[in-house]
């Protein structure tokens, strides 16, 4: 495509607004669920603001979809501060009502996003009814960059980006079995007692973080005779009966049918960081939803640290 000056006047602002949904997707299927619109409607307005700038923002691939080409790129980081901006400008200029409304989406580790997170959200929604609010709770890494989520929690802290983090909690793993194995099992008084026993783990080499892999640092040689990449999964074996399993206390303490095994001598100690964009974290949903997740947390120390069973809520 041949390059020419653009004026400002030729330039559509909305057409922006389909470019970034197709950079961070890099389908225009997935952009046009997202708008709202169809396939036609994207791809119309990308070849529109291609042609008013004189320049392919995008390489198109039946494998890799939508790829940014340099121009693109150099466009993105621009066109994020405008949206950034433009929201930030609408809090200023409207009323209370309208800073305290809109949609925020939470990408969140599996465990602690179902069993912690969730929970507290549905009372955060009831205080601001105003506010909508996706969370994503999955058993891999969720992109900031690619606008996946808003406010991310995880094991890790990032290593680089313009983001805004904070160490969010402690929680600690034990390890924990029914009555029902226990009984059927020779007693379990001290580690070397679990030489031999069945466990309940992770796919070593589909784990999506380090920090998951603590059966084999812990226990050296143990075998796990099921497998998974999903703890709530290991969850609902471990309440068969028929394996030990080391699950977070703010998921399996809540649960009366598990018991804990050595729970002075296997304690696991992990970390939450929560996170999000720089620009982002100036909107007033945004800071709205990350203080009463830090307020929640705090609440509930006692639950993650494996002190009591009980979730609490704020008042």
């Amino acid at each position: 495509m041949q390059k020419n000056i653009t004026s400002l006047g030729a330039l559509n602002w909305d057409d922006l607004k389909f470019f970034l949904e197709v950079a961070r997707t890099r389908k225009a299927s997935s952009a046009a669920k997202r708008l709202a619109v169809d396939y036609t409607t994207v791809s119309r307005r990308i070849s529109s603001l291609e042609t008013s700038l004189g320049t392919l923002l995008f390489e198109k691939s039946r494998n890799n979809g939508f790829v940014l080409t340099a121009e693109g790129q150099r466009l993105l980081g621009s066109a994020e501060s405008i949206e950034s901006t433009l929201h930030i400008a609408c809090e200023q200029v409207s009323g209370s009502g309208v800073a305290l409304s809109g949609h925020v989406r939470m990408g969140c580790t599996e465990g602690f996003g179902s069993f912690f997170i969730t929970p507290q959200l549905t009372h955060f929604t009831d205080i601001y009814p105003a506010i909508s609010v996706d969370i994503l709770p999955l058993p891999h890494f969720i992109s900031l960059s690619k606008r996946e989520a808003d406010i991310v929690i995880a094991l890790e802290r990032p290593e680089h980006g313009p983001y805004v983090c904070c160490k969010l909690c402690d929680y600690t793993l034990r390890l924990y079995a029914t009555q029902e194995y226990l009984d059927r099992h020779p007693p379990i008084n001290r580690i070397e007692d679990l030489a031999g026993q069945p466990f309940i783990s992770y796919v070593d080499d589909l784990a999506f973080s380090p920090e998951l892999l603590y059966l084999n640092n812990l226990l050296p040689g143990v075998h796990a005779n099921l497998r998974s990449t999903s703890v709530i999964a290991q969850y609902v074996a471990a309440l068969q009966g028929r394996a030990l399993a080391i699950l977070p206390c703010f998921l399996a303490a809540q649960d009366s049918r598990l018991l804990p095994v050595l729970e002075n001598d296997v304690n696991i100690t992990r970390q939450f960081w929560m996170y999000c964009r720089e620009d982002l974290r100036k909107l007033k949903r945004i800071t709205l939803l990350w203080d009463y997740i830090r307020e929640v947390t705090e609440l509930n120390s006692p639950l993650l640290s494996g002190e009591t069973p009980s979730l609490r809520f704020a008042e």
